[in-house]
């Protein structure tokens, strides 16, 4: 990848949720980033939905380093605290999994871990710099508790351990975040078994007391218990990233209560927010409701690249979900179709497609169009808060150049083919992140040779005059969306 310092030319606006604005991204340390994002609670396959969280902040990662920072990119994984309801009773789910299955809980979370890990290098998601644990931070969690204690906003009760949101709203504001107002969360949190350890009904688990049977356990000043959500990233991004750091991301869902409870957290341990940038992405819907495991309308990653799905046409490739992702913005919903599927698969197909053709190029005396300008519109997209979908359709700009170019419709000079080629390779491979797919090489294969043979066939057909076999097989392979152009330099095909 062909990296300079960039972010001296560049100003790049990130759409910051605590401000609900676009803002110009300044790093704390010039040159550096630290980023923070949420990731899996590994008791399942991971499915369409943590697609979108890992592509985009994996586009954010990409574009950062492409840009010249050094980024130290945080990804975690939760291994234990998560309970059934997000909220502070039930049962662990990755406990819960391990007890169905008859499984030690660490079992669960490396046979999960692994296959996530699987699914994220078929989706080129580049590996995070870091990736913690929640249950090997144990010592930095329990001493955020015992700082959060000795400053007057927590509350020991029955063994368990739980914020003071009431107190700490006194001084600050809890849901800066999210716009929640707290009375507001008074009147509307529905009673949960067990609430009545704490204060209030929207105060949260620091510290919990584990049941007899829970598995998971580690002893603390007040119980063999387990740490509280919320809590781990806390103390995790401020083990790896410092008191403050630059961004924080993950999906919307995490809003309220998870990182609106962090920031409450870490405002009370080091006097300010953990991050200056908060980032969201939207979810992905089915029938226009969240895509999730706890509704069990979600379609694994697993299933899409096998077509083992009821609610699935066929097979999609990694490359194609990873299209799909990034056809929308970060912050728009997308809902799940197979049209949408295959229109991304297709759009996809032209862009590949394109990069074969730029190679057969031939050079003209002067250019009739602006390649430079499909450079400055992809750059303009991504500075504009990582807007990959008009990235995606400056590219296609390109497409239509090229195609136009090869059909001797307008010219390019060889410095402007290089050029292109640059801006192809730059945007489509070191940036967002899509590879031509090894997975269905044999199959292009296979095609390419069985298209070279009619062709063949249709070329001898035109040397012997015999039109009319000529054309049936042009306009036969129309029938099925493939288009053969008759050039100087012999015939080729496109898929429509």
């Amino acid at each position: 990848m062909h990296v300079i310092s960039r972010f001296m030319e560049h100003k790049l606006f990130l759409y910051n949720t605590l401000s609900r604005t676009k803002e110009l991204f300044v790093p704390i340390h010039p040159n550096h980033v630290g980023m923070y994002v949420c990731g899996p609670t590994v008791y399942g396959d991971a499915h369409l939905g943590h697609s979108r969280p890992a592509i985009t902040f994996d586009l954010l990662f990409r574009y950062l380093q492409h840009l010249g920072y050094k980024v130290r990119y945080v990804r975690n994984i939760t291994d234990v605290g998560h309970l059934e309801n997000d909220a502070d009773e039930g049962e662990d789910k990755i406990a819960k999994k391990a007890r169905l299955e008859e499984l030690e809980p660490m079992e669960v979370v490396q046979y999960f871990s692994d296959r996530y890990h699987a699914s994220m290098d078929l989706l080129n998601v580049k590996k995070p710099s870091i990736e913690p644990r929640a249950s090997g931070h144990m010592i930095e969690q329990i001493n955020m508790v015992k700082e959060i204690l000795d400053a007057g906003f927590a509350y020991e009760s029955n063994g368990s351990v739980y914020f003071d949101v009431e107190k700490y709203n006194k001084s600050n504001h809890y849901g800066i975040l999210s716009g929640r107002v707290l009375e507001d969360l008074l009147s509307n949190t529905r009673d949960l078994e067990g609430q009545d350890e704490k204060r209030n009904s929207f105060d949260f688990a620091l510290w919990k007391k584990a049941q007899p049977e829970h598995i998971m356990r580690w002893p603390s000043p007040w119980s063999d218990g387990f740490p509280g959500w919320h809590l781990e990233c806390s103390a995790m991004s401020e083990r790896y990233l410092g008191e403050q750091f630059d961004i924080h991301g993950g999906g919307m869902d995490l809003m309220f209560p998870h990182h609106e409870s962090e920031i409450a957290q870490s405002t009370v341990c080091n006097h300010k927010a953990p991050a200056r940038y908060w980032m969201h992405n939207n979810m992905i819907t089915i029938n226009g409701q969240k895509m999730g495991k706890s509704l069990g309308n979600f379609i694994t990653l697993d299933e899409f690249f096998s077509g083992n799905h009821k609610a699935l046409e066929k097979a999609y490739s990694p490359m194609t979900i990873r299209f799909f992702i990034l056809m929308a913005h970060y912050r728009s919903p997308l809902d799940f179709s197979n049209d949408a599927l295959q229109a991304a698969e297709k759009g996809m197909t032209r862009l590949f497609k394109a990069l074969e053709t730029l190679e057969k190029l031939v050079p003209g005396d002067t250019s009739t169009v602006n390649v430079q300008e499909v450079e400055t519109n992809c750059y303009l997209a991504m500075d504009d808060d990582l807007n990959s979908p008009i990235v995606i359709a400056n590219l296609f700009e390109a497409v239509r150049i090229i195609n136009s170019v090869f059909d001797k419709k307008e010219s390019l000079t060889a410095q402007d083919i290089e050029m292109l080629k640059n801006i192809l390779h730059t945007f489509i491979f070191d940036i967002l992140g899509l590879l031509p797919e090894a997975a269905s090489s044999a199959g292009n294969e296979t095609i390419e040779g069985l298209m070279q043979l009619i062709l063949d066939i249709r070329a001898s057909a035109r040397a012997s005059k015999d039109w009319a076999t000529s054309d049936k097989i042009r306009d036969d392979l129309a029938k099925v969306k493939i288009t053969v152009k008759d050039t100087k330099e012999g015939a080729s095909w496109s898929i429509d």
